[in-house]
């Protein structure tokens, strides 16, 4: 339960972002600035901008208690991570610094259109809505478990002040303030891990240092999980492998760094090439040690009610809030209550001010493309604050009810439906220079389509029976999604011919463009 000291903490961390806010708001004076900071942003702040966008409640609550519950499972796909982004920095940051201004599906309608321009950033809009709206919510549980309150009494308050707050924030200070909040943040949350590392690995309830590790060590919870290498082992329903987990986590970086306009935003704050780059490769080597540290956490939690004799939670996911409230003194309590609120609203931040590029860049600036600067960021700013509304609808819809599955199910059924098929139509268009526009248009339909069926046949929530259901394991309906739209928009290409643009030599992979403007 919160104390007035704790109270005391939360209200110092909320008046440092409030104070770098209003410090900012005075300079938002061009679209330029508002959106990508004037691409003016160093190397290092870069980098914790990007981890912002990846660390959230989720690394400080769900990290710790998937090990608590199943081992180090997840670890070999975070470590895929720096591999992607080697790619990343050398080939796609310089791509895209010379070839959009502000959105990353300005590239899409320079290669296949107005309709893949908008059916991206409709797709990123509405999947990253729902992802804001998630993050609001499991920020919001734990926030209610720390300080004692009831759900069914607080949550829906909790969402709304959290929301409210970080959505005004965002509104008055643009992407300048964004990526300097994300780096106190960031120190934040990294200094909360520290705390109640040292707290597990010295506790004298458990004996003597480090008993927590041998514990949880014997218990298995530093496993890695499964390898077997089977063609059962890679589509049955019912087993998640590491070889699995592994493909999936490296398709989720690549759609993520090079598909998704929140990642590609940040490569264009930078104030060179040079500093996109290596903001890139550093947020690997800063994102891979944070979640390295909140899994050995997990295990060390288990450790610690392992053998210190203290009940554990009867659900996982409340093991970290859990252990918060009960083991740790007041005033530490309340600043691990805003290491949570800092690594969620270092993650809804920047989504809603991506949200609001998107919004504006591609939408508001097709139907008025003679819109002036000043009207442009009008709208930006009216576009984070819409944003923020419809993210806070979601979480509302989405707190937990009677009867209804878990949070983190319903989110994977929706996610799958609304982000499939973009890593796909990226290389689509990046890595074929005879893909054409209607070929693009027939591979999102089949991804649709695909999606679809196997979203709603799959067999562990199977909501409709055809006779011909998805039977594989769900994990692969996101990464088919890639697959069959890169085949069937080339093969379509190749078959029926269409729309190429004239200068689609300087839009792919074979001839990178050097000094042409962007927006190009």
């Amino acid at each position: 339960m919160l104390r007035p000291i704790d109270y005391v903490v939360i209200a110092l961390y909320g008046t440092v972002i409030a104070a770098i806010s209003l410090a900012f708001s005075r300079r938002q004076k061009t679209a330029a600035e508002y959106f990508v900071a004037s691409r003016s942003m160093p190397a290092w702040a870069v980098a914790m901008a990007m981890m912002a966008a990846l660390i959230s409640s989720n690394t400080l609550v769900g990290h710790p208690a998937t090990v608590f519950q199943k081992g180090m499972i997840l670890f070999l796909g975070s470590l895929t991570l720096p591999l992607v982004l080697i790619f990343v920095a050398r080939v796609i940051v310089p791509f895209y610094r010379n070839v959009v201004g502000m959105s990353a599906y300005e590239y899409l309608g320079a290669r296949f259109g107005i309709g893949g321009r908008l059916y991206a950033s409709g797709c990123f809009i509405a999947d990253r809505l729902f992802d804001v709206g998630v993050t609001m919510l499991t920020t919001a549980v734990p926030i209610c478990v720390i300080a004692g309150w009831r759900l069914e009494d607080r949550l829906q308050q909790v969402i709304l002040v959290f929301a409210g707050f970080t959505v005004v924030y965002t509104v008055i200070g643009g992407m300048k303030a964004v990526v300097w909040t994300s780096v106190v943040q960031g120190f934040v949350f990294v200094g909360a891990a520290a705390i109640i590392a040292a707290r597990l690995l010295f506790a004298p309830e458990c004996g003597a240092p480090g008993a927590v590790v041998t514990a949880a060590w014997e218990a298995g919870r530093f496993s890695l999980g499964n390898f077997d290498f089977t063609w059962r082992s890679l589509v049955d329903p019912a087993l998640t492998t590491q070889w699995l987990i592994i493909l999936a986590y490296t398709a989720n970086w690549a759609r993520r760094y090079i598909a998704d306009q929140h990642m590609v935003q940040r490569y264009l704050i930078a104030r060179t090439d040079r500093d996109a780059s290596r903001g890139a490769l550093w947020n690997g080597l800063i994102c891979v040690p944070v979640w390295g540290i909140f899994m050995v956490i997990g295990a060390c939690l288990y450790g610690y009610y392992a053998t210190s004799g203290a009940p554990p939670p009867a659900v996982s996911d409340e093991v970290m809030p859990h252990f918060i409230v009960h083991h740790l003194p007041a005033g530490i309590v309340g600043l691990m209550a805003a290491a949570i609120l800092a690594a969620s609203m270092s993650s809804v931040s920047p989504d809603l001010n991506s949200i609001a590029t998107a919004f504006t860049a591609d939408l508001a600036g097709y139907l008025r493309p003679d819109m002036s600067d000043r009207t442009r960021l009008l709208v930006g700013r009216a576009a984070v604050a819409g944003a923020g509304a419809l993210a806070t609808l979601v979480a509302l819809v989405m707190a937990p009810k009677g009867g209804a599955a878990t949070i983190m199910e319903r989110a994977v059924t929706v996610a799958a439906i609304l982000s499939g098929g973009m890593l796909g139509l990226f290389f689509l268009g990046f890595f074929t220079r005879r893909a054409t526009r209607q070929g693009c248009y027939a591979g999102l339909a089949a991804c649709a389509v695909f999606t679809a069926w196997g979203t709603l046949t799959e067999p562990t929530r199977r909501t409709l029976d055809l006779g011909f259901n998805f039977g594989m394991n769900p994990i692969l309906i996101g990464l088919l999604g890639h697959v069959i739209v890169f085949v069937v928009g080339y093969t379509a290409s190749r078959l029926f011919g269409g729309y190429v643009p004239p200068n689609v030599d300087q839009l792919t992979f074979r001839r990178q463009p050097h000094g042409a403007s962007p927006g190009a």
